[in-house]
């Protein structure tokens, strides 16, 4: 379903029709710029395609969605059946535009050998009307465009050269003069090189894989920017800047964005971004607060753009929000990340090494989380809590503790939301949530071993299958050390749908109400839409809110920024959380597929679902596997169950052939 966006890889247009735009500079001058519409293989007509040669003429021809060396030159009647029968006959049509197979050098099957040694292949494809993209197939060019009209993505994107006019004349064109591409998500435009999906071969790497993991962030920020005004936060990793940009467009007054950056071509690239967005960048925290209402034609808002090492300045400026998004793990960044966050601030975190956090480079998985880990069933949730536990390692080196608001683990990324509790008591608590997981090998029953330093004489007596008396040798393995504590908080999970519903996210919203049912470990989904965001904050601590505000208008600021909070008015608002934390959700999963009996029929899951509440039993789906039932049962009374209501499967085979019999006789 994704080969299109994985394989995909963009190149400079080429002949495709222009229109002059004009846009503004910050001095209010104009300047035309050459924008391309769309690809010359993007057609209405057959008459169309003919078109861009003339065909009437004499002498020979050459194809023009053909190089040279593939087509050579020929007479008009043998041209314009090439451009029929190869190029019009296989096309794929959208909204009345078609779009023909192409074989330029847009896009070329990159060898493995270098440069030197080999030149690419060329590849036929379709370029997408919508988002400019190259696809090789016409069942994934099919499928793509499917996903755009899910999605409700109908405008066409543009791509057009680097002479735009930006603020800074540095920075005017895209480094070595590459066309780029123009993406808009989520109201922001951002620019695009050619090759920005491969992190290695170019700085500003852009994934659209990542939008969930864009909204989810964006949401948490904007939920923290209620309680919280105004909220400083902190881009570690900008990249193309989309992410700071996101915030700044949207939360405007309530957010002061910092996105960084150590890469020049990047932070280039993040002050044209903001250009195009009418976003004004600030050089310090000083000039913003200086200038922040003078001009009369002032942009929408501001962000502020630092070229430095993202653990240098989350150790040099203290920030209410920071977002850690590396490419690969995050560990690295974690101790700066808690050296500054402010009390009852957020941390967000990012972490795409598949490899090592889904059990596939165990080595890399000790060498950067310390933990023990197998290949389970239940990986992604692994996954999620082995980041956790080296969340919350460094927080407590900090003397800080943890409290998780989030944790979702999915196809490209994990990503986990913590809000930040300072004192070494809270540190002390979170730390007493690292255990140790015992795994059962044979049927994959685990349970965390309980906390204590008494030496215990059969582990195996806390899990709670019978496969070490019937098989011989060690059963079981220690995991670990793992977040032991639950994975979500369900309050700032309903004012995050409130935000998504405020925002148009419809994307993330399906998620967060998986996640909202699977946090209360329930399948009821009672989610009223527009006039909800009243009773949202009332659900998630709503005194907690209250208090929180009470504290940080008792808050005193000393010169380095930080906000302090008195032990009294601290320990108050620890014990309202305390006070409001619902009954945790069972942790883990079991996969019904996974324990589905030879030979027979299994119910339906939302049926299975309905029979496990049923049996006295806490149930949910989890966003962790769509075939997941996230339970308090054990896995004998899961197995119980499932047994009970699967049918056999050629059980009901005789009793139909007779009634067909039966039918037949009465005929």
């Amino acid at each position: 379903m994704l080969a299109d966006s994985e394989a995909c890889e963009q190149m400079p247009i080429h002949e495709a029709s222009t229109n002059p735009v004009k846009m503004e500079d910050k001095n209010g001058q104009t300047s035309s710029t050459v924008i391309s519409e769309r690809h010359v293989s993007i057609q209405t007509t057959l008459e169309g395609l003919e078109g861009l040669v003339d065909l009437n003429g004499a002498g020979r021809k050459s194809c023009p969605l053909c190089p040279e060396e593939k087509f050579k030159a020929c007479y008009s009647h043998k041209l314009r059946r090439h451009l029929q029968n190869l190029h019009w006959k296989v096309y794929v049509e959208f909204e009345g535009q078609k779009m023909c197979i192409c074989h330029l050098p847009c896009r070329q099957l990159k060898s493995s050998l270098g440069s030197d040694q080999a030149q690419g292949r060329l590849v036929a494809h379709y370029h997408c009307v919508v988002c400019s993209v190259t696809i090789a197939r016409k069942t994934d060019m099919i499928s793509h465009l499917k996903r755009h009209i899910n999605k409700g993505e109908t405008e066409a994107s543009y791509s057009g050269s680097s002479d735009v006019p930006f603020e800074d004349p540095a920075s005017s064109s895209v480094p070595g003069g590459q066309a780029y591409e123009i993406m808009k998500e989520l109201g922001t435009n951002v620019q695009l090189l050619p090759n920005h999906t491969t992190p290695q071969k170019t700085d500003t790497y852009f994934s659209r894989k990542m939008k969930t993991n864009r909204q989810l962030v964006f949401c948490s920020l904007a939920v923290l920017a209620e309680d919280r005004n105004p909220l400083e936060c902190l881009d570690a990793f900008g990249a193309t800047g989309i992410m700071g940009l996101q915030w700044a467009k949207h939360l405007h007054n309530s957010v002061k964005v910092t996105i960084n950056d150590i890469n020049e071509a990047c932070v280039k690239m993040i002050k044209e971004n903001c250009h195009l967005n009418h976003i004004r960048v600030e050089g310090n925290r000083t000039g913003r607060q200086l200038d922040g209402a003078g001009d009369a034609d002032s942009p929408i808002a501001s962000v502020e753009v630092v070229k430095m090492d993202a653990n240098v300045i989350m150790h040099l400026r203290p920030f209410d929000y920071i977002h850690l998004d590396p490419f690969g793990t995050a560990v690295n960044y974690l101790d700066a990340a808690f050296r500054n966050v402010r009390n009852l601030g957020i941390v967000s975190v990012t972490s795409t090494d598949a490899g090592s956090l889904y059990s596939k480079s165990l080595n890399v998985t000790l060498r950067h989380y310390g933990c023990q880990i197998v290949r389970t069933e239940y990986y992604r949730e692994l996954a999620a809590r082995m980041v956790l536990a080296s969340v919350a390692r460094a927080a407590a080196r900090c003397n800080k503790g943890i409290e998780v608001l989030l944790a979702v683990a999915l196809e490209h990324f994990v990503l986990v939301v913590v809000r930040v509790l300072r004192g070494p008591t809270q540190a002390d608590e979170s730390a007493k949530k690292l255990r140790q997981l015992l795994h059962c090998q044979w049927c994959e029953e685990r349970v965390f071993l309980k906390p204590g330093s008494m030496v215990e004489e059969n582990l195996y007596r806390q899990l709670p299958c019978q496969c070490h008396g019937s098989m011989p040798g060690k059963t079981a393995v220690e995991l670990g050390p793992l977040w032991a504590g639950p994975l979500f908080n369900t309050g700032f999970l309903r004012r995050m749908l409130v935000a998504a519903v405020q925002h148009n996210m419809e994307d993330i919203q399906p998620l967060v109400k998986t996640l909202i049912c699977e946090a209360d470990c329930t399948t009821l989904k009672p989610f009223p839409v527009p006039g909800y965001s009243a009773l949202s904050n009332q659900v998630e601590c709503g005194v907690v809110i209250k208090t929180l505000q009470k504290v940080e208008e008792a808050d005193t600021s000393d010169q380095s920024g930080k906000r302090k909070t008195t032990g009294e008015e601290s320990g108050n608002v620890l014990k309202k959380i305390k006070a409001d934390t619902s009954l945790e959700h069972p942790a883990f999963y079991y996969s019904i597929h996974r324990h589905s009996i030879r030979g027979m029929n299994m119910p339906k899951l939302n049926k299975f679902l309905q029979y496990l509440t049923e049996a006295g039993f806490r149930v949910s789906r989890t966003h962790f596997d769509p075939t997941g039932v996230r339970t308090d049962a054990t896995l004998a009374q899961f197995k119980e169950v499932l047994t009970k209501y699967s049918v056999p499967t050629y059980s009901s085979a005789p009793q139909s052939s007779a009634a067909g019999s039966d039918r037949r006789q009465t005929l």
